[in-house]
């Protein structure tokens, strides 16, 4: 029935959308994952949700426990449309539901036990953690970390802007990722349900649309 349903759906989109679903779902992962905590600046949590989605990222853990924030749409021109954000009101709950879901976390942090990025390795699912802009991560998240990542910089700068820091990361990462022989992708089930997913959201009046075509299906 829901092939059914989906192939009846894809005759309302365009031959390039369709070409674009095929070649970018199979190209995401929830392998890696990232959490942004307390961001001030609204266009810092949207740029890294852009970066997410460029990369491939299929989900975004937006802890909100101190400062709540809509998403700047312009900003994130889009992809928060492609991407799977999750909201949550303390660093607690995103850690708990996150090792739940069998992911360890991952600070990004100039901590005395960091790694550079370049030698943390992507064999385990992982949630990557960035902080505020100038606090950086709490002693919560720092305490629970598994690992603790670094960018390497010879300037004077000792920080990078989140945006920034999180489009370096998951480039990293992601190309490592690619490279390797974990299995990465998306279930094919998974697959399937994203563009699904996808393709209601290209449609208007997609309720009216759906509810007709299995009324149809019905009265066969």
């Amino acid at each position: 029935m829901n092939q059914q349903l989906l192939d009846h759906l894809q005759e309302f989109l365009t031959p390039r959308r369709k070409m674009l679903f095929d070649r970018v779902i199979p190209m995401r992962t929830r392998h890696i994952t990232v959490a942004v905590e307390d961001v001030y600046q609204l266009h810092n949590t949207s740029a890294v949700i852009r970066s997410c989605e460029s990369f491939g990222i299929q989900d975004v853990h937006v802890i909100e426990e101190v400062n709540s924030k809509r998403i700047d749409r312009e900003i994130a021109m889009g992809a928060q449309k492609w991407v799977d954000v999750h909201r949550h009101t303390s660093t607690k709950n995103c850690i708990h539901n996150l090792r739940e879901q069998g992911y360890k976390i991952a600070a990004t942090t100039p901590h005395k036990k960091a790694q550079t990025l370049q030698d943390f390795s992507v064999n385990q699912k992982t949630a990557i953690f960035f902080g505020r802009e100038t606090e950086g991560l709490s002693d919560l998240v720092l305490d629970e970390a598994d690992d603790f990542i670094y960018i390497p910089m010879v300037g004077f700068t000792e920080s990078l802007n989140i945006s920034v820091s999180a489009a370096i990361t998951l480039q990293h990462l992601m190309d490592d990722l690619r490279k390797s022989k974990i299995n990465w992708r998306l279930s094919p089930t998974a697959q399937f349900e994203l563009k699904l997913e996808w393709t209601r959201k290209m449609i208007k009046d997609i309720e009216h649309i759906e509810a007709r075509y299995l009324n149809t299906l019905e009265n066969k």
